[in-house]
């Protein structure tokens, strides 16, 4: 089973390892594309006014820009800890057994606009880009990333389940494998689509994947292993479920 996750916008500062090394990254096929979008990122990097508009910062956010001015040359970290925000303080990796956190580094990949997809082991240096940003003098993200993201995913021999949102969704579908969502539901029975809680939510959802002992191999065993921590699941088609929640998700940390 591989679970795919989305990157987050906040990222933690720092790290112990070597500059970034594109042919040490896991999925080693999408190395030109990898090479294009964070050279592009680099050069834009000098341009303060072009940044700001391309990646949609305020004056507030200008250490993003430093950040991807230092792509190469800056440390780096395992992608697990260096992504931060609501889900991946739900999934809370620091907290996980050493044999969990061997799984982790076996059954978590995250999404990236700068990378397609790493694994969870993948050392990887902070930098500031969104799925929706569009870099000056090249395609979209989704039209560079999609025909080569798919098949790196597609031709993968495991049982894959997409808790990306979106946008990273589009740089590369997955078809059949397995998406989330989560519901609320209110005392009179009526639900409505969680938004910013979904993060909270999915966080959840990979660290029961990730300690699970399990075979997870299909849709059926995925629901198993929420509901055996508690979770309310319904599956909703042959690739789909849904959680459904009565309260909200606890404040961020």
């Amino acid at each position: 089973m591989l679970v795919l996750l989305p990157p987050s916008e906040t990222k933690a500062d720092g790290g112990r390892g070597a500059p970034l090394d594109l042919d040490t990254l896991a999925f080693g096929e999408l190395t030109p594309i990898r090479k294009q979008v964070a050279d592009a990122v680099v050069t834009l990097a000098a341009d303060l006014d072009a940044s700001r508009a391309a990646l949609g910062l305020g004056l507030g956010q200008l250490a993003e820009i430093d950040r991807n001015a230092e792509l190469w040359v800056s440390p780096t970290m395992p992608a697990i800890r260096r992504y931060t925000g609501v889900l991946y303080d739900a999934l809370d990796f620091t907290s996980l057994t050493r044999s969990a956190k061997v799984k982790a580094g076996d059954r978590l990949a995250i999404g990236s606009a700068m990378f397609g997809v790493v694994s969870a082991t993948d050392l990887i240096p902070a930098y500031r880009l969104s799925g929706g940003s569009k870099l000056p003098d090249l395609p979209t993200l989704t039209s560079l990333w999609k025909p080569a993201l798919t098949p790196a995913l597609a031709d993968l021999d495991d049982f894959i389940v997409d808790l990306r949102s979106g946008i990273y969704q589009q740089l590369g579908p997955v078809p059949g494998a397995v998406t989330a969502g989560v519901v609320s539901e209110a005392p009179d029975g009526s639900r409505k689509v969680v938004s910013h809680f979904n993060k909270h939510h999915k966080g959840l959802m990979a660290r029961e994947l990730v300690q699970t002992r399990r075979r997870v191999r299909d849709i059926n065993g995925v629901a198993a292993v929420l509901a055996d921590a508690g979770q309310r699941v319904e599956i909703t088609s042959p690739t789909e479920i849904v959680v459904v929640t009565d309260q909200p998700a606890p404040a961020r940390r």
